[in-house]
């Protein structure tokens, strides 16, 4: 078994004030090598994305703390799309729609990174677990594992933008409302399940299962959500240049680690932990919403 890390312990506003510098630093890397990387979007976006990462890394090693990496999640991509706005030579209207969707995205995303984050003496579970089970020195498990996987699935994530936000692409159509109609959606879906369980951590009784709402007809109703919204992106990108299909190798990344990764791993702990567990999953979809099964 891997020793594991003792987080640093620094009170909440100190560890804020860790994680703005960080991010700050973080963001200037990748600002700067998106513009030292005069090619195409998927190696520029590449380079930013791991330059920045590089940073998180630096910074989660100092504390001891992989949840340092947390918010890049959220705080990348708006900087990726942003780069590529300020960058055109031209906007086309469809960035009018794609801003948008990923600037709300962001915005709630991370505000709910920041409501719930304790400060750098907590650490994610799930980070803990990694720690634990694979044969690897603890920091490496860190960079490999915590950081450098999830940056990846994001890049993956973040090529349609490349397109989406490009002028030399076609008028806008119908399937642009579709994704503006579907980013938003997602973000109002993570919104609302992200609020529902916030409501239910604050009162619940040691082994309760929170089963109303919209975690009535999902499991994972906030990953559903995070599904859509990347889809979004997709669909703008099909939209603008039917020839980019492919970007969906990004959306498709994201579901096969929610479906192989984290819905196992998170539902595995609440079967542990709450002895109702098996018949809710029983009888409730593990990700896209659906009228419960009867028991």
């Amino acid at each position: 078994m891997n020793d594991l890390p003792a987080a640093a312990a620094y009170p909440r506003w100190r560890s804020f004030l860790y994680i703005i510098a960080t991010y700050a630093v973080a963001s200037a890397a990748a600002w700067f090598a998106f513009d030292m990387v005069p090619a195409t979007w998927p190696l520029a976006s590449l380079t930013g994305f791991f330059a920045s990462t590089l940073v998180t890394i630096v910074a989660s090693l100092l504390v001891r703390n992989g949840s340092v990496f947390d918010p890049w999640w959220s705080v990348l991509p708006p900087v990726a799309a942003f780069w590529l706005a300020h960058t055109a030579t031209e906007l086309h209207p469809r960035a009018a729609l794609v801003l948008p969707v990923v600037g709300l995205w962001a915005l709630r995303l991370t505000l709910n990174w920041a409501r719930g984050w304790p400060g750098l003496h907590h650490e994610d579970w799930r980070y803990a677990k990694l720690y634990r089970d694979w044969p690897l020195p603890w920091w490496l498990t860190l960079v490999l594992g915590v950081e450098l996987f999830p940056m990846l699935i994001v890049w993956l994530g973040c090529l349609p933008l490349g397109t989406a936000l490009s002028a030399a692409t076609r008028p806008l159509r119908s399937l642009d409302a579709l994704a503006l109609v579907i980013g938003l959606a997602a973000t109002a879906i993570e919104f609302v399940a992200d609020e529902q369980m916030r409501r239910f951590t604050r009162q619940r009784q040691p082994g309760e299962i929170m089963q109303s709402g919209l975690w009535r007809y999902s499991r994972h109703p906030n990953y559903f959500g995070e599904i859509l919204f990347w889809v979004s992106l997709w669909l703008f990108a099909v939209s603008a240049d039917p020839a980019v299909w492919w970007t969906g190798i990004g959306g498709l990344a994201i579901v096969l680690m929610f479906v192989f990764a984290s819905i196992p791993m998170l539902d595995e702990r609440s079967r542990e932990r709450r002895p109702g567990f098996e018949a809710y999953a029983r009888r409730t979809s593990a990700l896209v919403p659906r009228p419960p099964r009867r028991d």
